[in-house]
C-alpha cells in the first residue's frame, strides 16, 4: 500500500467540471442573483461523466482533493454529494463563506499552499481564468470543457467571488 502523504495530488473543481449546474443556472440569471436557491439546488446536480471517469481513473495513481469555489456553508451537502457519486475520498478547500475574491485568486492560493508539500500532478477546472492562472504559476492543468459554460456563472465566479 502506497502511503498517501507522499502521492501526487490530482486537484478537481466542482461545479461544471464534476457537477452539472445548469439546472440551477436560472438562479443567478436574474437580479438580484439568488445564491441560497442557487447553493440549496446544489444536491440535485447531475454528475459529468468525463469529469467523473477523470476522478476515479487519477485515483488509482493520486490522492484526489477538491477545490471549489462554493463556500463553506455548502460544506455537508457536498461531502454528501461526492459521497452520493461514488467519488474518491479527498479532502474538499472552500471558500469561506464571508470572501468574495474572485475564484483564480483563492484557488491559486490553496493551490501553491499543497503544493509546499505535495506534487500536484494535474488541476482540473472548467473556469479558463483559474486554468490560465494555475498555468502561468507552473501547474499542469486540464480544462474541463464536457459542459456549455455559463456566463452567469462566470461573472460570479470572477466579478462577485461567490462560487
Amino acid at each position: 500500500m502506497t502511503d498517501s502523504s507522499r502521492r501526487p495530488l490530482a486537484v478537481f473543481d466542482l461545479d461544471n467540471t464534476l457537477a452539472d449546474t445548469a439546472h440551477r443556472q436560472r438562479y443567478l440569471e436574474r437580479e438580484p442573483r439568488d445564491w441560497d436557491a442557487f447553493f440549496a439546488a446544489a444536491p440535485a446536480d447531475p454528475p459529468i461523466p468525463e469529469g467523473i471517469a477523470l476522478a476515479l481513473e487519477s485515483a488509482k495513481e493520486c490522492e484526489v482533493v477538491y477545490l471549489t469555489g462554493r463556500p463553506e456553508r455548502c460544506r455537508r451537502d457536498t461531502l454528501d454529494w461526492l459521497a452520493a457519486q461514488g467519488l474518491p475520498d479527498g479532502r474538499v478547500h472552500m471558500r469561506r463563506n464571508d470572501d468574495r475574491r474572485p475564484a483564480r485568486r483563492t484557488k491559486l492560493e490553496i493551490l501553491r499552499r499543497l503544493a509546499r508539500d505535495r506534487d500536484v500532478r494535474v488541476v482540473v477546472d472548467d473556469d479558463e481564468m483559474v486554468c490560465e492562472d494555475a498555468e502561468r504559476a507552473g501547474f499542469p492543468v486540464v480544462r474541463a470543457k464536457w459542459v456549455a459554460p455559463s456566463a452567469a456563472l462566470r461573472t460570479a465566479q470572477e466579478g462577485e467571488g461567490r462560487t
